[in-house]
């Protein structure tokens, strides 16, 4: 089997090159614990990943690289410098709201934002992430908010009755 890996996103595929098929549908929790990249591509994951942030005062990061991510995906050359100097001055600018603390920040100022590229901010992105990854995740995963959902989890699966024919239909077709 070969693993093809892109930035943030994990794609397994079967010899013939199709995408490997799992037939069963793990749970958030056990998807969200197997790596931070899971975590943040789970709608549900980076809610409950933002809820820890706030309580530890550092919901900026997650939103910076929330932002980043969007920002990337921009086409229109207006919209992005619009991002563009949203980001800087919600998240890099020395006045910004929510500063978050990159190396190198001090380089970034304003006449960037007039010339946008997609991975203009792509290395503060990525300092953001290790920081989470090797400072905040490790922590959230270890939380009571985390594990009182696994908890959750668990219970709602061993108790099938109490599941809604729709959820198990789900679980069976992996939908």
């Amino acid at each position: 089997m070969q693993t093809v890996t892109t930035q943030h996103d994990r794609y397994i595929h079967d010899s013939d090159g199709s995408p490997s098929s799992s037939h069963q549908n793990p749970k958030s929790t056990a998807k969200w614990a197997a790596s931070l990249e899971n975590l943040l591509e789970d709608p549900e994951g980076v809610k409950r990943f933002r809820e820890f942030l706030k309580k530890e005062f550092s919901e900026e990061n997650v939103l910076f690289w929330l932002a980043c991510e969007d920002f990337k995906k921009t086409q229109d050359k207006k919209q992005m410098q619009e991002k563009a100097k949203e980001i800087y001055m919600t998240f890099l600018s020395s006045k910004a709201s929510s500063q978050v603390n990159v190396e190198g920040q001090s380089r970034l100022n304003e006449k960037i934002l007039e010339e946008p590229h997609p991975l203009m901010f792509q290395k503060l992105q990525d300092q953001i992430f290790n920081l989470m990854k090797y400072d905040s995740y490790s922590r959230f995963l270890k939380s009571d908010l985390f594990l009182k959902h696994k908890r959750t989890e668990e219970e709602e699966e061993d108790a099938p009755d109490a599941q809604s024919a729709a959820k198990r239909a789900s679980r069976i077709y992996n939908t």
